[in-house]
């Protein structure tokens, strides 16, 4: 690949075909207690300029490889000003002009200073989805794992998105609020869901990596991770709350044991099933094994 990326790179597993242009460096945000993705010295965030992502992309064309999706890096490429997304937009116009969608990783907070008329007209230029990681609804977990963000701050992101034409894939965290917030996070990240009905919502179970030091400390009464049976009980009750029209579900991601697809609402009753099935059959329930579900 003809381009100097600053690892780790990361993408959703959707794009993997995509072209990864890495328009930034790092999380503007980065302070989510529950996210290490962006945590080394050289993943301190940084704004590319506009003549070395264009270089890059000539670099690309000048190689003969031909993507039709691009995707926009690093952790919340949305963050940059509307002046430099639509730059790289028209870039990725005039030299890939069989593109047929760009996408991003988004911050509900890098939609703030973006009006609605911007927006569309990033859309417009090619901005197809971007991918949301609200990771909770409820406004006690946000303010436990630092997220910076509450219930209505989320919602009005979403809703402008979907204002502007930008299909929204929502990421939510089943596990966040640990043993003790499981039932608050499940019902009020479901209530979230069926007020912004994204085009997508992906389900993956909260990991730590490096450990959970960093994350625990702002659990007055210590952090449990529910385990395997908790989580299929948080996601029974999500799932049971969910008041979807026509939203893709994915719980497939490496760290869920149980995979789940459909379509909501009209899959419901059979997610629903399956779930049921894990938590009083789990050996009969296809799960994966801790070892396959290495990140």
């Amino acid at each position: 690949m003809p381009i100097s990326y600053v690892e780790p790179v990361f993408r959703p597993p959707s794009e993997w075909r995509s072209l990864i242009l890495q328009v930034a460096n790092g999380c503007s945000w980065n302070n989510c207690t529950f996210c290490d993705m962006y945590t080394q010295p050289q993943k301190k965030f940084r704004a590319k300029k506009i003549a070395d992502i264009e270089a890059e992309i000539l670099s690309v064309v000048a190689s003969g490889q031909k993507h039709q999706r691009v995707f926009l890096a690093d952790g919340d490429a949305m963050t940059l000003p509307f002046k430099r997304l639509k730059e790289i937009l028209l870039l990725i116009r005039k030299h890939m002009p069989h593109v047929q969608r760009v996408s991003a990783y988004c911050l509900p907070r890098n939609i703030k200073s973006k009006s609605l008329a911007e927006l569309y007209e990033l859309c417009n230029l090619g901005l197809g989805i971007v991918y949301v990681g609200c990771e909770s609804g409820d406004d006690e977990v946000l303010a436990l794992v630092e997220k910076g963000e509450t219930y209505a701050s989320q919602l009005d992101a979403l809703y402008k998105l979907k204002g502007a034409g930008i299909k929204t894939s929502v990421m939510i965290l089943n596990g966040l609020g640990g043993t003790e917030f499981t039932e608050q996070h499940a019902l009020n990240s479901a209530r979230l869901m069926n007020e912004a009905q994204p085009d997508y919502l992906s389900i993956l179970v909260v990991s730590f990596p490096l450990g959970q030091a960093k994350f625990a400390n702002n659990f007055v009464n210590g952090f449990q991770l529910p385990d395997q049976h908790g989580l299929f009980l948080e996601m029974q009750m999500l799932l049971e709350n969910l008041d979807l029209k026509n939203t893709v579900f994915r719980s497939d991601h490496a760290s869920n044991y149980l995979s789940l697809k459909g379509t909501l609402g009209q899959d419901k009753a059979q997610l629903l099933a399956q779930v049921r099935s894990a938590i009083e059959t789990p050996e009969q329930s296809n799960l994966r094994k801790e070892w396959q579900r290495g990140l």
